[in-house]
């Protein structure tokens, strides 16, 4: 019997623990999440045809995400070609092998362009944060009855 009641009480601190960690890394934002829930939530205004400065190039493997300054050329609402910024000033444009031409026609919705796949499952998003609508205004809760 007392061997059941530790193999019992092992067993509930063991799945207690794993689900700690799973709950810790759903809980874990990375750099794309963070943004795309903000564009979530206020939406963006039509990103038009130029060149944009003031881009952020997304870099996706697993839950991993690394997030770039860089530059973006927009022509006819589709992406045609986009740069990360250097260290010195200087650009360079990414440039990968791309997984079923997942890198023509590129459309940008709500801010944000399609998600573009590499040959080895990078998944790439060029972010707008230029075109992000302002953040609304919260409506304010009204006060519970008093007892007057």
């Amino acid at each position: 019997m007392k061997y059941i009641n530790y193999a019992l009480l092992f067993s509930v601190l063991t799945i207690s623990t794993a689900f700690a960690q799973v709950k810790e890394e759903k809980a874990e934002l990375n750099c794309y999440n963070k943004w795309a829930m903000k564009f979530e939530d206020r939406g963006a205004d039509e990103v038009k045809d130029g060149v944009y400065t003031d881009v952020i190039i997304t870099s996706r493997m697993g839950n991993k995400a690394v997030c770039n300054t860089g530059k973006a050329e927009v022509m006819k609402g589709k992406v045609v070609k986009f740069y990360i910024l250097l260290s010195d000033g200087t650009y360079e444009e990414v440039k990968r092998t791309w997984k079923n031409k997942s890198n023509e026609n590129v459309n940008i919705v709500n801010g944000m362009s399609k998600a573009m796949t590499t040959v080895h499952n990078e998944v790439v998003t060029i972010i707008w944060p230029s075109s992000m609508k302002a953040k609304r205004a919260k409506p304010i809760a009204a006060p519970d009855p008093s007892d007057d």
